[in-house]
């Protein structure tokens, strides 16, 4: 799913940040996900990296001239020029804007049949994603409430000081 994104005028790291906290704003980063880019100079930059870093993300980037290597975002402005964009033609930057906006919020996410998803959406795996992890949550809760002052699998609670080593 296309969780962030962000057009401008220019392609300067800042725009690829403002991505990063777009996606931030609609979904949860994992801490330790991992970013993947090519090797440009915007994605290399020590202000990308702190970026990442403030999200807890980690970056990776691929081989110079390989783009298998990026192969999602390939795949992706691929489908957005080939299904949707080609032959167009903007008189404005806000048109062309509208455009892209359409097909990734109205098209890609929604109604766009991925192959590698079962023949089905980036939104209705996000949601069924959440919808395992909520049932997840539900049910430690679940347990939490059940063994709540009770031992733990029937060995007595430790009293005074406890040390626990990984």
């Amino acid at each position: 799913m296309v969780a962030g994104w962000a057009m401008a005028d220019h392609y300067k790291t800042s725009l690829i940040c403002d991505a990063i906290d777009a996606a931030a704003g609609r979904i949860e980063l994992q801490q330790g996900c991992v970013f993947y880019s090519d090797r440009g100079s915007n994605y290399t930059s020590e202000e990308f990296g702190r970026h990442l870093t403030r999200y807890g993300m980690r970056r990776s980037v691929g081989r110079t001239g390989v783009c298998w290597d990026n192969a999602l975002a390939e795949s992706f402005f691929g489908a957005l020029k080939n299904e949707w964009l080609n032959g167009m033609v903007f008189t404005t930057r806000a048109k062309a804007r509208r455009e892209v906006v359409r097909y990734i919020e109205g098209f890609y996410n929604r109604r766009r049949l991925h192959s590698a998803n079962g023949y089905r959406t980036p939104l209705e795996v996000h949601n069924e994603y959440l919808s395992r992890r909520l049932a997840a949550w539900s049910d430690h809760q679940e347990a939490v409430r059940r063994t709540r002052g009770s031992s733990h699998l029937g060995v007595p609670r430790p009293q005074g000081r406890s040390v626990l080593t990984l």
